[in-house]
């Protein structure tokens, strides 16, 4: 091996990072036991950040942009490592660099339940999925707590860590709000915006920039919804027969699965919808009672005396009445016209 390639191997001139892969969110740039050569070039491409670490410390940081290696464009790293301004050596650092484009639909959802005090129900337990899109903005707490000493850091190592950090801000934000489920569900997109709000200060401890979040599903676990179905359903039927036939039409189905078929469950399901019914009844004919007796006058009162005389003749006359009973009943009558 010839001099000039022996040194040709232990300097570097140009640090620039062009083969970007999917999902790779930090690279370090190899540098195989060689020397950075003062005056070199490093080339940071759009949606890049590329970061020089002196001991395990960041030290200076740039942005998209092509940028000669001296100590006026290294003042952190020239600072750290006592150069003074004719330094003119090659120097050793390691150097990373970011991909700061939008990571877009990761998916976030609760792993378990999460428990609430709802206004309306009290302690409930919440199911929530939906995805969010992030990008890297600080490069220096991104470094510290997620890529450390790895040489390559992805989007699905840091998928726990993050995720994680997004429930607990998410459970935090629903434990001290009092925003009822039934609004929650209603309206997904302001729910969104606000759990994106609790959510920021979180991603943004790791460096992290939250750039979209949304819910997508919102819902209670099997046996909670059922009972919100039967409170829903009982606040729009609104009357007992209604409600009686109603859990009538929701029994058979039931019913038809049991061994012993609707025949079986013919005397609850009876059972039911005759206490339903008569519940019904007992009120309606309670009300139809008191309503009746104080407005409606006796029948008797109501008809015409000289009315009745003449009905009376009439069945006289087709032999139904005798004139014994003709003569007592007209006698009454014309006593109560005195």
């Amino acid at each position: 091996m010839s001099l000039m390639n022996f040194i040709s191997k232990q300097f570097i001139d140009i640090i620039q990072w062009t083969a970007e892969e999917p999902g790779l969110v930090a690279y370090r740039f190899p540098m195989q036991d060689k020397e950075i050569q003062n005056g070199g070039q490093l080339v940071v491409r759009e949606t890049q950040k590329a970061a020089f670490f002196n001991e395990g410390k960041i030290a200076d940081v740039f942005g998209p942009g092509t940028y000669t290696l001296n100590t006026r464009t290294l003042p952190i790293l020239t600072y750290l490592q006592n150069w003074d301004k004719f330094f003119e050596s090659p120097f050793k650092s390691d150097v990373y660099f970011f991909d700061t484009h939008d990571q877009i639909d990761r998916k976030w959802g609760t792993t378990q339940p999460l428990t609430i005090r709802d206004k309306e129900y009290g302690p409930i337990r919440i199911r929530a999925f939906g995805n969010y899109s992030y990008a890297i903005g600080d490069v220096g707490p991104f470094w510290s707590r997620l890529v450390g000493t790895a040489e390559r850091c992805t989007t699905e190592m840091i998928e726990g860590q993050l995720r994680g950090a997004i429930l607990t801000a998410i459970a935090t934000y629903l434990g001290q709000s009092n925003i009822a489920f039934i609004d929650m569900a209603a309206n997904q997109e302001m729910f969104s915006q606000k759990l994106a709000e609790a959510i920021k200060p979180a991603l943004r401890d790791y460096g992290i920039d939250l750039k979209t979040f949304y819910v997508q599903s919102l819902s209670l676990p099997d046996e909670l919804q059922q009972v919100l179905d039967k409170v829903s359903s009982m606040n729009m039927l609104g009357d007992l027969n209604r409600y009686a036939q109603f859990q009538t039409a929701q029994s058979i189905p039931i019913a038809a699965e049991n061994p012993g078929g609707l025949a079986g469950a013919g005397a609850g399901l009876g059972a039911g919808m005759a206490i339903g019914q008569a519940m019904a009844q007992s009120f309606s004919t309670a009300s139809s009672a008191s309503s009746s007796s104080a407005a409606a006058p006796p029948a008797q009162l109501a008809e015409d005396p000289i009315a009745l005389l003449e009905k009376l003749g009439g069945l006289l006359a087709k032999g139904i009445l005798t004139q014994q009973e003709f003569d007592a009943k007209k006698a009454e009558l014309l006593a109560r016209i005195k």
